[in-house]
């Protein structure tokens, strides 16, 4: 049986709850992810935000309003106004068939990795599809 400890990603992009939204749209888009886990000062997971949570807390186009406008929007908001705290999390030892089915029954990006309280590692959507291009390369 395979685990979850052979897929994830163990040097994880976090953020903090004081940080603000203008550091949260700044990291994922240096970082091209879509996903970051929030921990605290002792590296403990409290919550996540992910780039539907800033959209969400984006003023349309539409409105015409200027970037600055938006940037002092984003500073004034902290992370922990937004993330997401009831989010779905597994194991290094959790089978990867269980988190497969979290993630689609479930519709997340991704799941946080935790020993104990501890962050120490994420599994996404991709993390999946890079290995199903794997089998496939194999099997052709």
């Amino acid at each position: 049986m395979h685990h979850v400890s052979e897929l994830m990603i163990d040097t994880v992009f976090t953020l903090q709850p004081s940080d603000t939204l203008n550091d949260a749209r700044t990291l994922m888009k240096l970082a091209k992810i879509r996903n970051t886990p929030v921990t605290d000062d002792e590296g403990n997971f409290v919550g996540l935000i992910t780039n539907r949570d800033l959209l969400a807390c984006t003023i349309s186009r539409l409105a015409d309003i200027d970037e600055k406008v938006q940037e002092e929007i984003d500073t004034a908001i902290r992370v922990s106004d937004v993330m997401q705290c009831d989010v779905d999390c597994v194991t290094p030892d959790t089978p990867l068939r269980e988190a497969a089915r979290l993630l689609f029954e479930h519709k997340c990006g991704c799941l946080p990795v935790l020993d104990g309280r501890k962050l120490v590692g994420i599994l996404t959507e991709a993390d999946f599809l890079r290995l199903a291009m794997i089998l496939l390369d194999k099997n052709i």
